[in-house]
């Protein structure tokens, strides 16, 4: 099994009454509708690079959009910069890559949404982690035992030393790119003061919400953040509270919806203690102006990508690092109150090192989900898609 630092260590070491209800305890789970995978093929166009963390999104003349980081060679490297590829057939085919991001130090999980003015917004979160690794690299002679080839520990510290000290520490944060000409053109990043893996969303009275963390200033606040201006500024809503016993610093990696009722649900990647490694969930019904204290949903599984199907199910993959290694959903159809079992996107993977799928409903009513994947080959983890239908 591939070994690596998962997100919580690799987070770690870089660096009012709610207006929702909760039934006590854990929802039941009504069965889930049956569904049927049309074909799974890997996307990627560049095996001899890493990629991870993309999302997958819908434009409203149906175009797909996708990024993700690329142009690494590890979960954890100083060579990260975020790349969006495109399909005009429904995932048939993808565009050769293009670079969105590239700040000089790593950035990862990449987020899109093109916003109902047709502005694309792109986001990402810039890290230092792989700097643990360096020092022990250097003191290691040739030969040795756990010495790096040379050539690797060489291209490592050219890609470190790009920035100097200051340099690295100035661009490390949340960051957002926008384009407002379909993707040929995008602006300089901008600080979005929060970051999830799969960026924002747009609500129906018209604002952006985005849910997340604020990874590296003092505080470290989870919540929520809006802009009015189609993505251009961003302002701090409200923070999530913490279940009790909980810290904010085992919640991760946010994603919300709006339900038709409504409401805003979100879900969270927990790192605490209690219910360790399932998803929690919370509900605002003001807009996002409070928040429930989160809830397990009986869930293990992480991260979520929350999507609103046609007829007003929620839909909510997430990665599935268990036997069957891969990716599982479960739908709703009471907006996000109850959850249904399991079904299987994809278990057919060989390392943990694999997940974070979203998902979009095409024209025809039926889904295509994207994740990354370590397979056994190519060497370097992969970009899958899947074409799949609910039945019932």
């Amino acid at each position: 099994m591939t070994q690596f630092i998962n997100r919580r260590q690799m987070l770690a070491q870089s660096g009012a009454a709610a207006g929702a209800v909760f039934a006590v305890g854990r929802p039941a789970s009504a069965a889930a509708p049956k569904a049927t995978i049309r074909d799974t093929k890997v996307i990627t166009l560049q095996p001899n690079y890493y990629h991870g963390w993309p999302t997958v999104a819908r434009r409203a003349g149906g175009a797909l959009l996708v990024v993700c980081s690329g142009g690494r060679e590890a979960h954890v490297c100083p060579f990260g910069w975020v790349e969006l590829i495109r399909s005009k057939d429904d995932g048939e085919t993808w565009s050769w890559p293009c670079v969105l991001m590239d700040s000089g130090i790593d950035d990862r999980d990449a987020g899109v949404i093109e916003t109902a003015k047709g502005s694309i917004l792109a986001t990402t979160f810039t890290s230092l982690a792989y700097e643990r690794y360096l020092p022990a690299a250097m003191k290691k002679k040739p030969g040795e035992k756990g010495a790096w080839p040379e050539e690797k520990l060489q291209r490592w510290l050219a890609a470190h030393n790009r920035l100097t000290p200051e340099g690295r520490k100035a661009v490390l944060g949340v960051w957002m790119v926008r384009s407002t000409d379909g993707g040929v053109t995008w602006s300089g990043r901008y600080d979005c003061l929060v970051d999830s893996p799969h960026g924002p969303i747009q609500l129906a009275d018209g604002r952006l919400l985005y849910a997340g963390r604020d990874l590296w200033r003092e505080g470290s606040r989870v919540g929520v953040c809006e802009s009015t201006d189609d993505g251009q500024t961003w302002r701090w809503l409200a923070e999530i509270p913490a279940r009790e016993g909980d810290s904010h610093d085992g919640y991760h990696e946010l994603h919300a919806v709006e339900a038709a009722d409504g409401r805003i649900v979100v879900q969270i990647r927990n790192h605490n203690k209690n219910s360790a490694g399932e998803t929690l969930q919370t509900e605002s019904s003001d807009g996002g102006k409070t928040w429930a204290p989160p809830k397990s949903i009986g869930v293990w599984g992480l991260p979520s990508h929350l999507l609103r199907l046609k007829d007003d199910r929620l839909l909510m993959p997430y990665g599935h690092r268990r036997k069957p290694l891969g990716n599982q959903a479960r739908v709703s159809r009471d907006n996000g109150r109850t959850w249904s079992e399991p079904m299987v996107i994809s278990g057919d993977g060989i390392t943990v090192d694999l997940g974070y799928p979203s998902t979009v409903q095409l024209g025809d009513g039926s889904l295509l989900s994207v994740w990354y994947e370590k397979m056994a080959q190519p060497k370097f983890a992969v970009l899958r898609q899947a074409r799949w239908s609910l039945d019932g």
